[in-house]
């Protein structure tokens, strides 16, 4: 079998998360995906993470985490020569995505229409914090600031008036995930149509659709959304404090709820309609509390799923990964490496499975420029218009060997 997107080539511009999230989802389909960074200005998730030689040598955890499957390709697109580069690239390529503030790649000559004019079928996919109209469009943003500008922070804590992010950066990997779902579309759409299309994608937009739920009750009702910890309208529903860690319950509709009940032996709390539940809350949840801290979590945790009531003990990143079910589901791809530097290394793979195509990626993270010499020759050019776009205003000392030797070849 071959990936669902074997034979597209991607020319990816981005940086962070957001928009190498994208691209790799493409590249886990079996893409063809070329990192295009500034040489002296490289992907600054690449000095990300906890490992300091990592970091050191720029290919930092939170680059590594979706760098994997991606050839890499310095220029400098501020220079005629680097811009003239990109857009005999773009005669080859499938799909563009960049994600820089709205109108900057207008103002390098690099636009959908620019890119466009040489290549009709060209997907050109732009990501930014606000979108590219409103009074916003301009502004900046990372997912910390989105989160605070959607209102989910203020939705997220214990309703007292100190606001949480969440944990993980789910706007970002969002908007990445809505990125490559939109670039199918667009692929799909092509085939009909026979032309490309540009796509713009912003972070609040999708924050936004993130707070569906509460977004459409307050627009119904005028009610604002209150920070509630781990605790729901019905108490059934929650966190509880076992005997020695917490455990999370989810007798969410009124069969769970019986059989939540019945199994703890207190058929006498039995609704029969969900307003009752919620009427009933304070009575429902003390009697839980103390039934829950009688036994441990993982106790719990197998009575109540044994009797089909969703529950699970709070996990640690560690013993998740580690878990069988983690495991059995192969969502994390092991790569080789023939340097050795990332030998072993541990990626995540797409999160879904597909019975007709491979998904999944071989080549391990690059180094800025690996592939620079490679990549030009083949658009055409020759070895002395390589060395010049491989040389010029290239920092990265490590990059510059790989570049020159190449090009002699």
């Amino acid at each position: 079998m071959t990936g669902a997107f074997s034979g597209l080539r991607v020319i990816d511009t981005t940086h962070v998360l957001a928009g190498p999230y994208a691209s790799y989802q493409l590249a886990l389909l079996g893409a063809e995906v070329i990192k295009l960074e500034a040489p002296n200005d490289p992907d600054q998730a690449r000095f990300n993470g906890t490992d300091r030689d990592l970091v050191r040598a720029a290919m930092g955890t939170a680059f590594l985490a979706q760098g994997a499957g991606k050839k890499t390709l310095a220029l400098d697109l501020k220079s005629e020569a680097g811009r003239d580069a990109l857009l005999k690239l773009a005669e080859t390529a499938d799909v563009f995505v960049e994600n820089y503030r709205p109108g900057a790649f207008t103002d390098l000559g690099l636009s959908y229409e620019d890119l466009a004019a040489v290549n009709p079928r060209l997907i050109y996919c732009s990501v930014s914090a606000f979108g590219a109209t409103g009074p916003r469009q301009h502004q900046t943003g990372y997912d910390n600031i989105i989160q605070a500008f959607s209102g989910i922070m203020d939705m997220t804590g214990h309703g007292d008036d100190r606001p949480l992010k969440c944990g993980a950066p789910v706007v970002d990997y969002a908007t990445g995930l809505t990125a490559a779902f939109a670039i199918s579309a667009a692929l799909f759409q092509r085939e009909r149509t026979g032309k490309g299309q540009n796509i713009e994608v912003s972070m609040l937009d999708v924050a936004m659709t993130l707070m569906t739920t509460p977004a459409t009750d307050f627009l119904w009702t005028g009610k604002h959304p209150k920070a509630k910890g781990n605790s729901y309208a019905f108490a059934t529903l929650g966190m509880y404090q076992a005997a020695d860690e917490p455990l999370m319950i989810a007798a969410s509709n009124l069969r769970q709820q019986r059989r939540l009940w019945v199994g703890l032996g207190r058929e006498d709390l039995v609704k029969t309609d969900n307003l009752a539940r919620i009427d009933d809350y304070k009575t429902e949840h003390a009697v839980l509390a103390s039934i829950i801290e009688t036994m441990p979590a993982a106790y719990w945790e197998e009575f109540f799923n044994e009797r089909r009531v969703p529950a699970s003990r709070i996990r640690r990143l560690e013993e998740a990964l580690q878990d069988p079910q983690a495991e059995a589901r192969a969502q994390f791809l092991k790569l080789a490496d023939p340097s050795g530097r990332l030998e072993g290394l541990r990626v995540p793979s797409v999160a879904f499975r597909m019975s007709a195509s491979d998904t999944g990626v071989n080549l391990p993270p690059q180094e800025v420029g690996a592939h620079t010499a490679d990549i030009l020759r083949s658009i055409g050019l020759g070895n002395d218009e390589i060395e010049a776009l491989c040389l010029a205003g290239l920092a990265l000392q490590a990059a510059q060997p790989t570049c020159r030797e190449t090009a002699a070849q």
